[in-house]
């Protein structure tokens, strides 16, 4: 155990966290403290709790999107919104108690990018107006059809792309010493101050510990709730575990996945008690502490701990800070949430994987992330069905006396019907079905197979079946009988002409 590591990496990422969970906070429409207190408590609990020993966990920018929706559509009621957070960090305990880790790494991934692509887009787009002193807006839509109409603060926007220049133009040596979105938040705050600047500011934070939310689930909100509880959880789920898999590279170490969505699960849980924004494993802050000697839980405790001494000593300075500055932190992190890996080869990726890609992206930004990543995984599964459709296919060939009818593939409820026409057609009164390179069938291909072979015995037609060892398929063997029943071709031509 490296301590001095664990200190000098947790406290590093503490500070790389305090302005992005202000920025997020602000962006949820729950506040800057919810921000912080979310850090604090989420950092602690799933460093505690998790399956990521050098993890940094906290607000993110696709959960801070969601949240975001999740406040408009229960009308900033706090009570209902904690229940959503809570119900959210139950779920993730549920899928690690269940030891679903390992199974949502199968969620499509031109979904996951038209989904990231999307949170991208939306982050910049409603950044846009606070950046240059603006109201913000309420929506993407919003936000793209009032930028004519943004009364521009020149003092505010001076202060945003000053935010922007300082956190793109800041020397590595420099950076390496104090991260720069820290760096601009605190330079443009006392410049900001002592200038007089007239723009909006963060404003007041309460100094002591948050307050305690009972949750509070009305029967006509049940829907939204439940809905929104659980796409917080997949998503967190998803955002936490791929940053399991960062680490895991940089540390030569292995995570446990289900232990990672549960203590995931307890710290969201108990940021939804606490009027905590939540939150996913953050890859920046955990690349940030690994680099810098985290080696262990003490890491995430102390990035919590140096929050915690933010929230009891600095809030009163944190109330200066510019929302523009803010605003021009979170574009950045807009930015840097895009998908640059798909999208440099958006000329050679899979056309049917850009069609998805694009789809979630569109639904995501203009429509709702719910149904985007809902409308991505169906696409997905028809896209898959189609595809291993086409790979299906059934041969006819001549063999001796007996017409052989060889099915190539996976046969379920997407081809059982190409499977059926091909022995409805056949003419020969004797045929050999040959299914013993059939990888798979379901009860579709099963059925179709039945209906077809019982036509042809009704009509006097002798039907032998070609199975492998390991294929059951008590139906078929019944139907046909076990002395038609034949390990290969040759076996079956053999009974034919004996």
């Amino acid at each position: 155990m490296n301590i001095k590591g664990d200190i000098t990496g947790g406290l590093t990422a503490g500070v790389v966290a305090l302005p992005l969970c202000l920025a997020f906070g602000i962006a949820s429409g729950l506040g800057a403290a919810a921000g912080l207190y979310g850090a604090i408590l989420l950092s602690f609990f799933a460093a505690v709790f998790g399956g990521t020993k050098t993890q940094i966990s906290g607000p993110t920018g696709p959960m801070t999107v969601v949240t975001a929706s999740v406040v408009v559509a229960l009308d900033a009621n706090m009570a209902l919104i904690a229940s959503v957070f809570v119900l959210a960090g139950l779920f993730q305990i549920l899928f690690g108690v269940i030891k679903v880790g390992k199974l949502i790494k199968f969620i499509p991934y031109p979904v996951v990018s038209g989904f990231m692509n999307g949170v991208g887009l939306i982050i910049i787009l409603l950044q846009i107006s606070p950046l240059l002193g603006g109201e913000s807006a309420k929506g993407t839509v919003d936000a793209i059809l009032n930028f004519p109409n943004i009364a521009v603060n020149y003092q505010a926007a001076m202060l945003g792309f000053a935010a922007l220049a300082i956190i793109y133009f800041t020397p590595k040596k420099v950076g390496a010493v104090i991260p720069s979105p820290l760096l601009a938040l605190v330079v443009l705050t006392i410049i900001s101050y002592f200038a007089g600047a007239n723009v909006k500011t963060i404003g007041e934070i309460p100094s002591g510990l948050p307050s305690f939310y009972i949750p509070n689930i009305e029967f006509s909100q049940v829907s939204i709730i439940l809905t929104y509880a659980l796409v917080l959880a997949l998503l967190g789920s998803i955002d936490s575990l791929l940053t399991s898999l960062v680490a895991d590279s940089l540390t030569k170490t292995k995570h446990s996945s289900n232990r990672e969505l549960i203590g995931q699960g307890i710290g969201n849980s108990i940021c939804g008690f606490f009027g905590g924004l939540v939150g996913a494993g953050a890859t920046m802050r955990t690349v940030t502490n690994i680099k810098l000697g985290g080696n262990s839980r003490l890491s995430g405790v102390m990035s919590s701990l140096f929050l915690t001494a933010v929230l009891l000593s600095l809030s009163s300075l944190v109330a200066y800070v510019p929302i523009a500055v803010l605003s021009g932190i979170l574009i950045k992190v807009g930015i840097d949430i895009f998908d640059y890996r798909l999208l440099k080869e958006l000329k050679t990726a899979p056309k049917i994987d850009l069609v998805i890609m694009i789809l979630v992206f569109l639904i995501t930004v203009f429509v709702d992330l719910i149904f985007a990543v809902g409308v991505g995984v169906l696409a997905a599964s028809l896209a898959l069905i189609y595809q291993v459709n086409k790979v299906a296919r059934v041969e006819c060939y001549k063999k001796g006396e007996a017409m052989v009818v060889a099915i190539r593939g996976a046969f379920f409820f997407g081809s059982s019907s190409k499977l059926a026409a091909a022995i409805a057609n056949q003419k020969d009164k004797t045929l050999i079905i040959d299914i013993s390179s059939m990888p798979f069938v379901d009860l579709s291909g099963i059925y179709a197979m039945e209906d077809e072979i019982a036509i042809k015995l009704e009509n006097g037609d002798k039907i032998y079946l070609v199975l492998n060892n390991e294929q059951k398929l008590v139906s078929l063997r019944n139907l046909v009988g076990d002395d038609k029943i034949c390990r290969s071709i040759d076996e079956a031509v053999g009974k034919i002409g004996a």
